[in-house]
């Protein structure tokens, strides 16, 4: 798998766990559970997300940006040459291509960025 798009999903990943932390905070049960309080963990993961969003090469991390503003999700799975952002189908030709992860792939029609699940 291409390296960048490895990053791509760690981050994916990150925003998830940040938009969950965000929407419930999980106030009814006893802080003695948690390692961290909530902001702590929101701090954190805001740290996480600011370093991997540094390590993007250039252009990824001004498409990465502009995607999570306008969008939310940047990164979108591919099922059956169906992209998972949009729900429009992929070229024939790319989506049948050996080693598709190993490229950085763009949806045509939502700008995403996708990745292969067999």
């Amino acid at each position: 798998m291409h390296p960048q798009l490895e990053l791509l999903l760690e981050l994916q990943d990150l925003q998830a766990q940040r938009r969950a932390l965000q929407e419930e905070p999980l106030r009814d049960m006893e802080e003695a559970v948690f390692e961290l309080r909530p902001v702590e963990a929101l701090a954190l993961l805001d740290e996480k997300i600011s370093e991997l969003v540094g390590r993007l090469e250039g252009s990824i991390q001004r498409r990465y940006v502009e995607l999570t503003e306008t969008q939310g999700r940047a990164v979108a799975p591919v099922l059956s040459g169906i992209c998972y952002g949009c729900f429009v189908a992929t070229p024939t030709a790319w989506s049948s291509e050996a080693g598709r992860n190993d490229t950085i792939g763009v949806c045509a029609h939502c700008g995403r960025f996708l990745y292969y699940v067999d």
